[in-house]
């Protein structure tokens, strides 16, 4: 086979491969849950290479074209891009393919419900909280997981420097 040859009825297929192979691992993705993007172990690192190398052969079959690579590549870039386009005009669209942030503290009170919702362990956000530089819950006046999975802390600290400073632009 010629690196270069494809047929029609060959890049039609690969294109309908991609498109269903794209679907099927981002609502993989999604029903993990958020915090595995953004904190991968080395267990979840495994299995994403594993996912990547299986749903290689998914999409293009037998085809080993250079042709073929570069058709099941664009159309993934072009799947992207149309459902990035997609979440920008449909909010709705948008929370059912990245989620809604989870407020896992609130007031210096831990709220358990979410963080089981999560999947987060209170050792998993207390390790967050203290790359914050809080050392502990009661501090805290809102904790958020991200929709990118990241989890973000304002602590009791930051309130009062934010009002500090609001007082200060008021006496200006």
């Amino acid at each position: 086979m010629d690196i270069f040859e494809i047929s029609g009825e060959g890049a039609i297929e690969i294109l309908i491969r991609v498109f269903i192979v794209y679907l099927v691992v981002v609502l993989g993705m999604r029903l993990v849950g958020k915090r595995e993007i953004a904190q991968l172990s080395v267990v979840d690192f495994v299995m994403m290479l594993l996912i990547s190398n299986a749903v290689q052969n998914a999409m293009l079959g037998d085809n080993t074209s250079l042709s073929g690579g570069i058709i099941a590549a664009l159309a993934l870039f072009l799947i992207n891009f149309v459902l990035r386009t997609l979440e920008y005009r449909n909010k709705r669209l948008k929370g059912l393919l990245e989620g809604e942030p989870v407020t896992l503290v609130y007031q210096g009170r831990l709220l358990e419900g979410n963080l089981k919702k999560a999947r987060i362990t209170e050792a998993e956000l207390m390790s967050a909280i203290r790359e914050h530089g809080v050392n502990e819950i009661g501090q805290v006046d809102l904790g958020v997981l991200e929709i990118n999975g990241s989890i973000s802390i304002l602590s009791n600290d930051f309130s009062k420097r934010s009002s500090t400073e609001k007082n200060e632009d008021v006496k200006k």
